[in-house]
């Protein structure tokens, strides 16, 4: 095998430092397997990227098996819509990029924000990623005999994966649109909870193509079928159900800060194993390399789909926090996640997930940040469906 050249350092199109994983620049976002090199730099005569089991995309990544298998955000770009916003030449092919100058355009999902009388959402591209590969679905829906149900959806997209933004958009589709179906016919929430979540899976395993299968050609010999977390939280009357897969996670912070707040969902992560088998603490294992490798997710090629759920009673006001890791990189704890929660955000949803997202952004935004906060009790007593 010949040796592989060094490491692009720095995006041929825009100079943007690049990190050694990077597949996409985090400034200009082009493709950099797509970038032609230049005559004089080493990957100009048979260059390829290296043929790894399990490619490392930013800050999400999977523990792979053995070698041997608002309803939904749109999953493309705008396509083909006129000149390139960078260069005013190049047209904009189907994927969102510049067919000249290969700079990726602004895209529907970049920022998206929801507000409704008992839930607000809030999803951002962040600053580093070239594309928003999180999505989220939130509702407010009537039940026959029951108080109104808060439904919010989030999932985080697999960026070693193929078609991630695809995946999550899926996912968050069919969990919610099962999530709303189920409790409208009486289902009890933790079981609604559990069909959402394999509902979402199959949507997500729906999306694998013959492409996704081992080949001998191409710039990878095997390409990742389209994969994803998911975290969900539903609230009717005192009672808060979650349900998810992977390392979306869930928190409940109260009003009365003297109170303690929670984190309601365990990782599927290799963090997470090593905290539950006593090798590491949390603070070493959540500080290694390794600890954002998923060992749960939603797609083709996961090991078999477990969903988790929980039911708890609430009994003071707060808010539900559910969000991507893009959020709780910088918020890890529940009480460092309840410090940054403002007082208010009981009252101004909406306002408390701009601030969180701006807490993300402030601390680098390396990833996409999509956090959805469910008041309690609910602001939706009366309401429809959003």
């Amino acid at each position: 095998m010949s040796q592989l050249p060094p490491q692009l350092t720095a995006c041929p199109a825009c100079h943007e430092p690049l990190e050694p994983a990077d597949n996409f620049c985090g400034g200009c976002g082009v493709d950099l397997s797509a970038v032609p090199p230049a005559p004089d730099d080493p990957r100009a005569v048979g260059w390829r990227r290296p043929d790894t089991p399990v490619a490392r995309e930013a800050d999400d990544y999977r523990l792979a098996p053995p070698a041997a298998g608002v309803p939904a955000q749109p999953a493309r770009g705008a396509g083909p819509s006129g000149p390139c916003a960078a260069c005013r030449s190049g047209m904009i092919d189907n994927d969102g990029y510049c067919e000249h100058c290969g700079h990726a355009q602004p895209r529907e999902r970049d920022h998206m924000e929801h507000e409704s009388a008992g839930v607000a959402a809030v999803t951002d591209r962040g600053l580093r990623h070239h594309r928003n590969e999180d999505a989220y679905a939130v509702s407010t829906t009537e039940l026959p005999g029951r108080p109104p149900a808060v439904v919010a959806v989030v999932s985080d997209g697999v960026s070693s994966a193929a078609r991630p933004d695809e995946a999550s958009a899926a996912a968050v589709e069919a969990a919610h649109d099962s999530l709303v179906t189920a409790l409208s016919r009486g289902t009890a929430p933790k079981e609604a909870t559990h069909e959402a979540v394999v509902a979402a899976a199959e949507a997500v395993a729906a999306l694998t193509t013959p492409a996704h299968e081992p080949r001998e050609h191409g710039h990878y010999r095997h390409e990742n079928a389209p994969a994803c977390t998911i975290v969900s939280a539903v609230v009717s009357g005192d009672l808060l159900t979650v349900g998810w897969v992977g390392d979306s996670r869930a928190y409940w912070v109260p009003d009365d800060r003297s109170k303690q707040p929670a984190r309601l969902t365990e990782d599927d992560s290799w963090a997470a194993q090593m905290v539950a088998a006593g090798l590491m603490s949390e603070a070493e294992a959540y500080a290694d390399e390794r600890a954002h490798a998923i060992t749960g997710w939603l797609g083709a090629d996961a090991y078999e789909v477990e969903p988790h759920t929980a039911s708890y009673h609430l009994d003071r006001p707060g808010v539900v926090i559910v969000c991507t890791d893009g959020l709780w990189n910088y918020a890890e704890s529940a009480e460092e996640m309840a410090s940054v929660v403002p007082a208010d955000a009981r009252s101004r949803p909406l306002e408390c997930a701009r601030r969180l997202l701006a807490h993300a952004l402030d601390g680098g935004g390396h990833d996409n940040v999509t956090v959805a906060v469910v008041p309690f009790p609910s602001r939706a007593e009366g309401a429809g469906s959003a």
